[in-house]
């Protein structure tokens, strides 16, 4: 089964047994969470979409806290003498999709 999921505003495309890394979510390693806002499903040809769907996607939290690439934000203004660097690292959540009910 295969499942289009909305988390944090992202849409990722899920299958029952899948690892991928979202935005962070609240909780530790090891807890259990449900993601209610499933956009499309398809069980073996039999395609839902829109407010027909009424699947649930089931995950685990692997790691709680993974910091991604450094992003840097330079400006600078020529001839003047101003430069300003600021730079930040996203934070994800790692899961593991147990289940797509």
């Amino acid at each position: 089964m295969l499942a289009v999921v909305k988390i944090a505003g992202q849409q990722f495309k899920v299958k029952a047994g899948d690892s991928l890394y979202v935005p962070h979510i609240e909780g530790n390693a090891g807890d259990s969470v449900e993601f209610t806002d499933v956009l499309f499903t398809d069980n073996n040809g039999n395609i839902t979409t829109g407010k027909s769907v009424s699947a649930v996607v089931k995950a685990e939290i692997v790691n709680d806290l993974i910091k991604g690439d450094k992003v840097i934000a330079f400006k600078m203004k020529r001839r003047k003498g101003f430069r300003k660097k600021h730079g930040h690292r996203t934070q994800y959540t790692q899961i593991k999709v147990t289940a797509i009910a």
